[in-house]
């Protein structure tokens, strides 16, 4: 995540579409007749040779999959901001010399494990036991900490969740000062998805601000589901990155939180060694609609320890902007964002064969959204009525490693951030089928979801409900670091119309974060042109009206981040 600890205890930062069987299945037995790509409407100066040239250049082995702080994002920035300069694009990157680079240059905190004993011990009524890192327990990393070892007594807080204008609070009567607190993972059902996923994102936060200084997560029998104990380790042995700020220190949101981790059955069993009501016990409970289970001290304390190592690394996010041509209102900007990075090569296994393929190019994901924003920079900058206000064009870095690029433009803005008045995010686009609707996740909250609709209406293109909710999509790309600093923002995604749930199934399972999402897939480029021409359109849309964007009366996400904002009626 965007914390200091490893992204598998929380939420996972990118975006693996998890269809559902069911949904699938209700598709192929209503088995439409589909829509051929070459029957739907294109506006003819969105060029599918320029999308399928740009994704093939960024999708190529030589950029050895993008990832954050290597030679191949090194050259995939300076690609992209070459692309802006033949355009006649304003760089907005880091000043030199008095002059604006294409460039943002950001340093970023790496943290490693290193070969040592790690864990998570617990003592009780019964004794003591300890559970090994990467079998029964996962310990996060810490930024700040490289030998870590925290212990203190343990309290269960329910799903550790606390929200006044949603009448939730986990942690009344309960005194965690301190102590490390126990959390069930995930969130009861019955509550909105996005609101739900913003409080699972803060349940650190929350705990920091009830004195807790440790957090131990503990599995539903519904999140045991969703994400074995298995899939949950190999997430967690990932390295953890931070960006370190102008003062060099990491970027840390909870610094009262001294170490966080999970465990697995074995081990979260024994926390409620002696307890009033036993870990099945409250599974039990978990599992009833709208329930939350109570929280309450427990008789064990815990220890977690560990150690790492870190390092600092390099990686630019690109921006660069077409000026507006309304004196009034050129001093507003809208921001197309979509992130450049991808994870590399993965680690040879044994047994690998000899000349194995283990580059994850990332075409669709996000090689297709960088395209479709440097095409609709390129149709923009040859407008002969150029819009009304500013458009700028970001393409971040570090998203896989927790949105971090985006977070720290949002954090250091080439312009005052109140100047910024919305933003649209592209992130994987699936261009593998004919799409006729779009996904514009987050758009319920503002205006921003009318003018999405009335934008891409002329491409005989809908805008559909969030598909899949239970994936909280909303608060996993970058648009959401623009949301957290009160900017109404939507992630465009193509859609699950006219096979697009069959297309998103079956990149999901093949190809997402696999050597598979290269260009050898079935994309159609004229797909990916379109594309283009909605975000355009879109665009142009926010960047032309007499109103900017606007938050929605009594939107949580709006009344949260942008509580003094000026909003529109429902």
């Amino acid at each position: 995540m965007r914390l200091r600890f490893v992204a598998a205890l929380l939420l996972s930062a990118s975006l693996p579409f998890a269809v559902s069987a069911p949904l699938c299945a209700q598709a192929v037995a209503s088995a439409p007749t589909l829509i051929p790509e070459e029957a739907l409407p294109a506006d003819p100066r969105f060029s599918a040779d320029r999308v399928k040239a740009d994704v093939t250049f960024l999708a190529d082995d030589l950029l050895e999959g993008r990832d954050t702080g290597s030679r191949g994002h090194e050259i995939a920035a300076r690609f992209v901001a070459q692309r802006f300069a033949a355009l006649g694009l304003t760089p907005l990157g880091d000043r030199k010399d008095g002059k604006a680079d294409w460039l943002q240059q950001i340093t970023f905190q790496k943290t490693e494990r290193v070969d040592a004993p790690a864990g998570i011990t617990v003592s009780g009524p019964v004794g003591s036991a300890t559970f090994a890192q990467a079998v029964d327990s996962l310990v996060g990393l810490s930024a700040t900490e490289p030998k870590l070892d925290v212990s203190a007594p343990l309290v269960f807080v329910g799903y550790g969740l606390s929200n006044a204008r949603l009448k939730l609070d986990d942690y009344a009567g309960l005194d965690v000062k301190g102590k490390i607190v126990v959390m069930l993972r995930g969130f009861p059902e019955g509550l909105p998805s996005e609101t739900a996923a913003y409080l699972v994102n803060s349940k650190y936060e929350i705990a920091q601000a009830h004195g807790a200084i440790g957090v131990i997560q503990v599995d539903t029998n519904q999140s045991a589901k969703q994400r074995p104990w298995a899939r949950r380790i190999a997430l967690g042995l990932q390295p953890a990155f931070t960006w370190v700020g102008p003062d060099g220190k990491p970027f840390d949101e909870t610094p009262g939180i001294r170490a966080a981790g999970g465990l697995g059955d074995k081990g979260a069993t024994a926390l409620f060694a002696g307890a009033p009501r036993l870990l099945a016990q409250i599974r039990k409970e978990a599992d009833r609609k709208g329930f939350r289970p109570k929280g309450f001290a427990l008789r064990t304390s815990a220890r977690l320890f560990g150690e790492s190592k870190s390092s600092r690394v390099t990686s630019p996010n690109v921006v660069a902007m077409i000026p507006g041509s309304d004196p009034a209102l050129a001093g507003e900007y809208v921001v197309l964002s979509g992130h450049l990075d991808h994870i590399g090569i993965s680690p040879a296994k044994p047994g690998d064969p000899v000349g194995k393929d283990r580059i994850n190019n990332g075409a669709m994901d996000n090689a297709a959204g960088v395209a479709t924003l440097m095409e609709v920079a390129h149709v923009l900058s040859q407008d002969k009525v150029k819009s009304r206000r500013s458009v700028i064009f970001l393409a971040s870095t570090g998203e896989e490693k927790g949105l971090l690029g985006a977070d720290y433009f949002a954090r250091h803005p080439a312009v005052p951030i109140g100047k910024i008045v919305g933003n649209v995010d592209l992130d994987m686009p699936v261009l593998t089928y004919a799409f006729n609707d779009v996904t514009a996740y987050g758009a319920d909250h503002s205006t921003l979801g009318k003018l999405t609709a009335q934008a891409v209406a002329p491409m005989q293109v809908t805008v559909a409900p969030d598909p899949i909710p239970e994936e909280t999509v909303f608060v996993r790309s970058d648009h959401y670091m623009f949301v957290k600093q009160g900017v109404p923002a939507v992630f465009l995604a193509t859609g699950f119309g006219n096979g697009g749930e069959k297309a998103y199934r079956a990149f999901d399972e093949a190809n997402y974060h696999q050597v598979g999402d290269d260009v050898n897939q079935p994309i159609i480029w004229r797909a990916g042109a379109r594309f283009a021409e909605a975000n355009y359109r879109i665009t142009r849309a926010m960047a032309d009206g007499d109103v900017p964007p606007l938050w929605l009366k009594g939107d949580f996400f709006g009344d949260l981040f942008a509580p003094n904002a000026r909003k529109a009626d429902k």
